[in-house]
């Protein structure tokens, strides 16, 4: 069964159609609910199978044509075929359903979705790079779909266009470099004012090498930096004092970061998220709070400007330090930071055996599970939960309800990755 035609009835967590026939699941790239599609079979399993859709013969009413040329190649993107309200809606079912069948909870609330700009977004990522000699160039993107290639772009629509709309000249500046057999993938950043471009080379690079790249970044705008191996080998190539930094106006914040630093992707829905999670949190100047996974200190130094104290654990301390310079640059003396692995069991700690009022997480995706053995507190009122994976949150959700007394007040997603099926979302658990 080379070609099957199905119903698509929902979408899987990658941005999959999803189908049966005869019984079994099928998993159909392309395909949209509500849909009738032909599919082309290209992976057989025992309990589904895989599919890519060769035609629409009953197109869902949510289906638009994808706005960048090279959709349905490029796995950058898998959602470009839906409408964006469609897809903040599918986002939310997928976080609904996630409470309900793995916490077994349900939101008191649902909260209005955070929507921004769905293009030009992105300001944080990694693209590879790939000298490809039957083809004579270097190619510079995502990788393709099937993940085994690099997707031949000339610009991509979703990055903030002082990286996106400069795909083609890049490649053509590292085919040009002597080590271009050598440069395996460069990583972007984009702070208010400036752009980063750090260049991953495998080799030690010449003084041709290093003149072509800072000459692209002098012609574009863009800060240069080299990597010779981990995080810690990044160096500033041109200008030799490269910074970066964003903003967070409504709470006279400024946060530096380096160019390899976690930050959110998306700094129209960051700033709005902080503001969201505090509403939510809702510190009064009295209240003490703790901020576990704070990084760079993201929501960290905007709940000291409102509280009396607020204590930021972080895992890496390298983010710890720079939250402590982020700190004194803005003024902020009531705000401590912590290293701890927050995987591990950290329950007799300072930090932890302190009184706190209010207590916010953001961890990675594997969530906070390990936490949540020993917090929070019994002091603690409120707890506001600002997840990147729904099924985490959800186990997590659960048992902030079953072992620690807490109901789930109020959940919604923010569209932090448009075009993507990546679901990041926030919940408020009270006592």
């Amino acid at each position: 069964m080379s070609e099957i035609e199905l119903r698509i009835d929902d979408l899987a967590h990658d941005g999959r159609g999803v189908g049966r026939l005869d019984g079994k699941a099928w998993f159909v790239a392309g395909g949209l609910p509500g849909e009738r599609v032909r599919a082309r079979r290209t992976a057989g399993h025992r309990q589904f199978d895989e599919a890519q859709a060769i035609e629409v013969i009953e197109p869902s009413p949510a289906r638009v044509e994808p706005a960048c040329p090279h959709f349905g190649v490029c796995g950058g993107c898998t959602l470009q075929h839906l409408a964006p309200g469609a897809q903040i809606e599918a986002k939310q079912r997928s976080l609904l359903e996630n409470l309900d069948r793995i916490g077994n909870v349900v939101p008191a609330r649902l909260l209005e979705p955070l929507q921004g700009s769905a293009w030009g977004y992105r300001r944080r990522g990694r693209l590879s790079a790939k000298w490809v000699e039957k083809k004579g160039r270097v190619l510079v993107g995502f990788r393709e779909t099937n993940g085994r290639y690099v997707a031949e772009l000339s610009r991509c629509p979703v990055l903030h266009p002082a990286i996106g709309e400069r795909i083609e000249p890049l490649a053509r500046m590292v085919e040009s470099l002597d080590a271009r057999r050598e440069v395996p993938q460069i990583e972007f950043a984009v702070g208010d004012a400036q752009g980063a471009l750090v260049f991953r080379h495998l080799v030690e690079l010449g003084a041709a090498d290093r003149a072509r790249l800072a000459t692209f970044g002098r012609a574009f705008g863009l800060h240069i930096y080299l990597q010779s191996g981990g995080i810690d080998s990044v160096v500033a190539l041109e200008p030799a004092d490269a910074a970066l930094s964003f903003a967070l106006p409504a709470y006279d914040v400024t946060l530096a970061f380096r160019p390899l630093d976690f930050i959110q992707v998306n700094g129209e829905i960051n700033a709005r998220m902080v503001d969201h999670a505090l509403a939510l949190l809702d510190p009064g100047p009295g209240d003490r709070v703790l901020d576990l996974f704070c990084g760079l200190g993201n929501f960290t130094l905007p709940l000291a400007r409102r509280c009396a104290q607020v204590d930021g654990v972080e895992g890496e301390a390298g983010l710890v330090q720079r939250a402590r310079d982020n700190a004194r640059r803005n003024g902020v003396g009531n705000a401590a930071f912590h290293v701890a692995n927050l995987a591990a069991d950290q329950r007799d700690a300072p930090w932890a055996r302190a009184r706190h009022d209010l207590l916010l997480l953001d961890p990675p995706r594997a969530g906070a599970i390990e936490v949540l053995a020993y917090l929070p507190g019994k002091d603690v009122r409120r707890v506001v939960y600002v997840s990147c994976h729904p099924a985490s949150l959800a186990r997590d959700a659960g048992v902030l309800a079953r072992d620690h007394g807490f109901r789930l007040a109020a959940a919604g997603v923010m569209d932090m990755f448009p075009h993507t099926a990546h679901v990041e979302s926030v919940a408020l658990f009270e006592r």
